[in-house]
């Protein structure tokens, strides 16, 4: 049994391909919207914002046990539970469309951070995005695409199998591989929580002055 992206659904290289190419669409079109919806924000939902994030920063200026810092097990958690659903959508079949949900919903996420961040600091914010979003985000997003194509092409097997033509084999191999890819993201995603958790505060300390300063 080989371990790839073609043993969760038997689909050839261009499916897979294809797979890939509608979802990375779906989570690009989740940005844009994020990115768009800071615009309809009202002004006293913006000034919310600026004070919840100057208080942020102020506190990872200052470091010590004031500092905004989540737990490695917070960290993990929040991506395992992202990926352990996917998963589960993935064997249920009726979940398909909501896989495709939440790869909309990370994009807008993402997309609605980074738009705050620019919409209160200016050039700054985006400094300030690409240590605390982009880093971690270069390997999560990749990972949850991978993880939902690996989750739509299982369900579409599954589909196949039950409805469209008579079963040839048992599933339980490729039910097995399927689930061993989503161990190995999570495996991936657990490295990524220990950067999150331990280098992106101490990065968002080093520009912090830059930040603030910018917005006095």
């Amino acid at each position: 049994m080989s371990f790839r992206m073609a043993s969760p659904a038997r689909l050839s290289a261009r499916d897979r391909m294809h797979l890939y190419l509608f979802v990375s669409v779906l989570f690009v079109m989740g940005v844009i919207f994020g990115a768009l919806m800071v615009n309809a924000l009202t002004l006293e939902q913006k000034r919310d914002l600026a004070g919840y994030m100057g208080n942020f920063l102020q506190a990872s200026l200052f470091g010590g046990e004031a500092a905004p810092r989540p737990s490695l097990a917070e960290t993990f958690g929040l991506h395992f539970k992202w990926l352990a659903l996917l998963w589960l959508l993935g064997i249920s079949v009726v979940g398909l469309p909501l896989v495709l949900a939440l790869d909309f919903l990370k994009g807008l996420l993402v997309g609605f951070t980074v738009g705050v961040l620019i919409s209160q600091y200016a050039w700054k914010g985006l400094a300030l995005a690409f240590v605390s979003v982009v880093p971690h985000n270069m390997v999560i997003v990749p990972v949850i695409i991978a993880s939902s194509a690996a989750s739509i092409a299982f369900s579409i097997m599954l589909v196949k199998r039950r409805f469209l033509q008579r079963p040839h084999g048992s599933a339980a191999p490729t039910f097995v591989s399927y689930t061993a890819f989503m161990i190995a993201m999570t495996a991936v995603v657990f490295a990524v929580s220990l950067f999150e958790t331990y280098v992106t505060p101490r990065l968002i300390q080093w520009i912090a002055p830059i930040v603030l300063g910018g917005a006095q």
